[in-house]
């Protein structure tokens, strides 16, 4: 009998901590659980961020247009690999202004490497407009902010809350792998609403030190709350955490499968004059735009296409003499390099205007996609 009570008391009281911790969380939308002891959880996380921070250039500015930079450049990019850039791109253009007056071409070969080349040029637009109609200051107000050229829901909120702690939650990879498994929530993070659910969920802790909670859930991702064999031992906000109780964190968050990556197969012209200089052409489709290239076109229709854009037919050797393959997020390339073996003599003038001869020597003074990098370093040896 008495082995029957205590396993009812038991019972009772784990059905009587449930209901207390769900009555803590009234504040929050409706959703499957809800993180354990919620009130010490914000204090628990920031104490950790404060002792535990990676020193990073963009931390030690309260610039914000360097704090923009940064958010803009770690987008689908490794901290350790902006770094560098950062340097490099505030040497170069150190103001708004420096920015703003910047031909693209120079804005272009200050980030040639980091990929995802839409970034910088929405960025460099934005400047433009900032320093021609807001006195070249970064707008303090988020809805102005949010209407400029590739401000979007994630480069809004983490910029107001880090530069002027406007009470607005970052949610990026790291927010969503870390929100999900406290919670142990299994809604799909590829949906808009459940963007839009975590952005309210978390609104409460961003009421005050908005900018250090911000970076202290994605310092916590990036860390320690990784998306394979988290260590999760070391987590500060471990008791926190549903996902570790019920042992689901490998299987937090919820995101489907995108749709299979297109592929594509590139034949590349190298095209020689009598000089040794090599032809460029640059890009004027979406992809990679304003960037120089080795004469690329999708192969099956290679050879007819660009005889008939040069105005000479262009015969290669049969046989490629490098191969590689690029990813993007949306497709691959697949390229084949071919030698043209007879000089092509035509003057710059006879030329499409989109092409130009290039010396190897000058390298630096025209920017490659890295797929062309890999060429240009091939040629050179």
């Amino acid at each position: 009998m008495n082995n029957k009570i205590n396993l009812l008391q038991s019972v009772l009281f784990l059905i009587v901590n449930r209901i207390i911790k769900l009555l803590k969380c009234k504040h929050l939308i409706e959703r499957n659980s809800c993180m354990y002891q919620e009130p010490s959880f914000k204090k628990n996380i920031v104490d950790w961020f404060d002792k535990n921070q990676r020193d990073m250039p963009w931390r030690e500015t309260t610039n914000p247009y360097y704090i923009w930079l940064s958010e803009v450049m770690l987008q689908q990019t490794q901290v350790n690999t902006v770094v560098d850039y950062y340097h490099k791109f505030i040497t170069r253009f150190p103001s708004i202004k420096s920015l703003s007056d910047a031909n693209e071409d120079d804005v272009l070969k200050y980030w040639e490497g980091l990929g995802y080349y839409s970034r910088v040029r929405n960025f460099h637009t934005a400047i433009k407009e900032v320093n021609h109609k807001h006195g070249g200051e970064v707008p303090t107000d988020p809805e102005i902010f949010k209407k400029l050229k590739g401000v979007g829901p994630y480069t809004l909120a983490a910029v107001m809350s880090i530069a002027f702690n406007h009470p607005l939650a970052t949610v990026d990879g790291n927010v969503f792998r870390v929100w999900s498994r406290l919670n142990n929530d299994f809604r799909d993070t590829k949906l808009q609403t459940t963007r839009k659910a975590y952005e309210t969920e978390l609104k409460p802790y961003v009421q005050d030190n908005s900018g250090t909670f911000n970076q202290a859930m994605m310092e916590l991702g990036a860390l320690i709350c990784t998306p394979k064999s988290p260590l999760c031992l070391f987590c500060p906000v471990q008791d926190h955490c549903e996902a570790f109780h019920n042992r689901t964190t490998q299987e937090l968050p919820v995101k489907t499968k995108n749709i299979k990556k297109r592929t594509l197969n590139q034949k590349v012209f190298l095209i020689r004059n009598d000089e040794g200089k090599y032809l460029l052409e640059k890009r004027k489709d979406k992809l990679l735009n304003g960037m120089w290239q080795f004469p690329m076109r999708e192969a099956s229709v290679a050879d007819n296409k660009i005889t008939k854009d040069i105005g000479i037919k262009i015969e290669t050797i049969k046989t490629p003499i490098f191969e590689l393959r690029h990813q993007f997020t949306h497709m691959t390339w697949n390229i084949k390099v071919y030698s043209v073996p007879n000089s092509i003599n035509l003057s710059n003038r006879l030329l499409p205007d989109n092409y130009t001869w290039f010396d190897l020597d000058d390298r630096e003074q025209y920017t490659f996609p890295v797929s062309m990098d890999k060429i240009y370093q091939f040629i050179v040896g």
